[in-house]
């Protein structure tokens, strides 16, 4: 944030320090800010987003919450108790219960100890990660959108363009994704694109001609989508003043970076609500389940909410592959890019890309925060 005493400047370093709404993995400070959120209530704002996106009551929308955060609290337990024979988790909404796969019949009674309902697999989580990363290895034509390790099935999941499925480079790759381990092959109409765009108004940051938008704060700087920038490439705030530089940048493979903030700019601990919801403090990084809501904050279409749908999933631009992508139903559009995931108090990742809109619906995907701050050794700012 710029230190101008205008509302319009005092809004934006919020928004560059904070505005970040993605929820971050917690660095050594994780515990201390995660008990922080433990006593946290849900703001208002959190749950007049739940209510608009998900249908729900007030006491509906807390009633999630809670249980989300109960899950999030039992999946930690449940995975040390299953070790190896961990095969995946998810949270259903109806039954507000979690749900954790074990790939060993002598582990489930452990598992089931630590509240989680228990369903058999025949694979470990690190079997499918395994099977998942060979197909990681190939290359892959632009008719395959992505590729994951779907715990739900208990096998990889490859998803292709209807259109495109009876090219003969789709069926070369699908032959041999095959080979890696159980597949699954899933049609869909929408091809994956990154969210950057054009120099318009609002309150982004610049590189160039391109318009991003800022992730979460961190000491030093902030965190955002790879995509947005190169090493080294000048930042400008909204008011198109000098931030910083990015420090580094990754993409395709990753699509993550971070820019130092200086030049009278400064970082905070908030996600902008851009006057939809109130505007959000960041506590921690605590990783929300496959099932739990979760909502994202940008320059373009603001604040949106949805549910996680996928983890560990490769996505395929056509700039590349970027693997480690969670999904989520959360829309979003172009200049969204690098803004942020948030559960909760709890930061969760930057905003890569997607399909669709926010007036027709679409899904979207996230690099996770904690991944970012570990790569780069950054300490997530926190409230």
């Amino acid at each position: 944030m710029r230190r101008t005493r205008t509302p319009r400047a005092i809004l934006s370093a919020l928004l560059l320090s904070g505005a970040l709404v993605t929820a971050g993995f917690l660095p050594a400070s994780a515990a201390g800010a995660e008990s922080q959120s433990e006593k946290a209530p849900a703001s208002d704002g959190i749950l007049a987003a739940m209510q608009r996106d998900f249908g729900l009551s007030k006491q509906q929308a807390a009633a999630r919450l809670a249980a989300e955060k109960r899950a999030t609290a039992v999946e930690k337990k449940a995975r040390r108790a299953a070790g190896s024979a961990y095969a995946g988790s998810w949270f259903t909404p109806k039954s507000q219960k979690l749900t954790v796969a074990v790939a060993d019949r002598k582990k489930a009674a452990a598992v089931r100890a630590t509240g989680a309902t228990v369903e058999l697999a025949d694979r470990s989580a690190r079997q499918l990660d395994a099977a998942k990363k060979r197909i990681d290895a190939l290359d892959a034509p632009d008719g395959v959108t992505s590729w994951r390790a779907d715990w739900k099935t208990n096998r990889v999941v490859v998803e292709v363009l209807t259109d495109k499925r009876s090219d003969n480079d789709v069926k070369d790759f699908l032959a041999r994704a095959r080979k890696a381990g159980p597949l699954t092959v899933r049609t869909t109409d929408h091809a994956p694109e990154t969210f950057a765009a054009g120099t318009v108004g609002g309150d982004p940051y610049y590189t160039g001609n391109v318009r991003c938008s800022i992730g979460f704060s961190v000491h030093g700087g902030f965190v955002t989508a790879g995509h947005c920038g190169g090493t080294g490439q000048a930042v400008n705030g909204w008011d198109r003043s000098y931030i910083g530089n990015f420090q580094g940048s990754s993409f395709p493979g990753n699509d993550y970076a971070w820019v130092n903030v200086g030049n009278g700019w400064w970082t905070v601990p908030v996600v902008l609500g851009w006057g939809t919801v109130s505007d959000q403090l960041v506590r921690g990084s605590a990783e929300a389940p496959v099932g739990a809501s979760i909502c994202r904050s940008g320059s373009t279409s603001h604040w949106h909410c949805g549910t996680v749908l996928a983890k560990n999933e490769t996505v395929n631009y056509s700039q590349g592959a970027v693997h480690e992508m969670t999904k989520t139903s959360a829309c979003a559009e172009g200049g969204d890019s690098g803004g942020s995931f948030i559960s909760g108090d709890q930061a969760q990742g930057v905003t890569s890309g997607g399909w669709g809109n926010c007036s027709s619906g679409g899904e979207t995907w996230y690099q996770p925060v904690n991944e970012i701050l570990n790569r780069y050794g950054l300490t997530l700012h926190t409230a």
